[in-house]
């Protein structure tokens, strides 16, 4: 999220810009893109009806719509070519057809609105492949989609290394452990090794670099032009 929100810095978010989380699940990059820009304008878009409603907990100022944007029929309403800056965090990778969902996201987009994406890279673990993941993307596969599908690419690169890798690493290891437990419910064995695991590394995290080739975190930062078929 902190490199999130440092690529929305670099590409001049703030004061009150519009910014749109697309796939904004139950509102927590949304409160932080809150915290990060206070006097911004924010907006969400998400699947699940559950999640808008639990994001607007939350955020009580900010405006989520639930649309499904694999569904050609879906309008963005008020939304649309609303977001000077938006971003899509760890959402592609769940999708067969990443390339049909950042076609309908972009009619949510001003032109000249920056995406700020980011997706796994390097292996994927049995655990991964549990929670949905299709794919994991290289800078060059995330780059490639991006024009495809319209985008002007600025930067396309990797971050996470070292710790981040060594986390996925453990993930990995633990993989089908961690499957158990998750259809288990359990709070105990390797579940409970995970939070530890994780408090552990957290604050390493922030030390990780950005641009490393070894990375196992795919970010980007791309511009809409602007369509008028869209």
């Amino acid at each position: 999220r902190q490199i999130v929100l440092d690529l929305l810095k670099r590409s001049g978010c703030s004061g009150t810009a519009r910014i749109l989380d697309i796939g904004s699940g139950q509102g927590d990059l949304a409160l932080d893109l809150q915290q990060a820009f206070p006097k911004a304008e924010l907006a969400g878009v998400e699947l699940s009806g559950a999640g808008v409603a639990e994001a607007m907990r939350k955020i009580p100022g900010a405006y989520f719509l639930q649309r499904d944007l694999l569904d050609p029929a879906g309008e963005p309403g008020p939304l649309g070519s609303w977001a000077q800056h938006a971003v899509c965090a760890e959402v592609l990778e769940h999708l067969d057809d990443p390339a049909l969902f950042l076609e309908h996201a972009a009619r949510y987009l001003a032109p000249g609105c920056t995406l700020v994406v980011t997706v796994p890279g390097g292996p994927q673990s049995e655990f991964d492949r549990h929670i949905g993941h299709r794919q994991h993307f290289t800078p060059q596969m995330l780059r490639t989609l991006l024009e495809r599908s319209g985008f002007v690419v600025e930067r396309a690169t990797t971050a996470g290394f070292p710790f981040f890798n060594l986390y996925r690493m453990a993930v990995i290891l633990c993989g089908k452990r961690l499957i158990t437990d998750v259809r288990s419910g359990s709070t105990a064995g390797s579940s409970g090794l995970a939070r530890v695991v994780m408090g552990a590394f957290r604050p390493l995290f922030a030390l990780n670099i950005v641009g490393s080739s070894l990375g196992w975190q795919t970010i980007a930062a791309a511009r809409w032009p602007g369509n008028t078929k869209l």
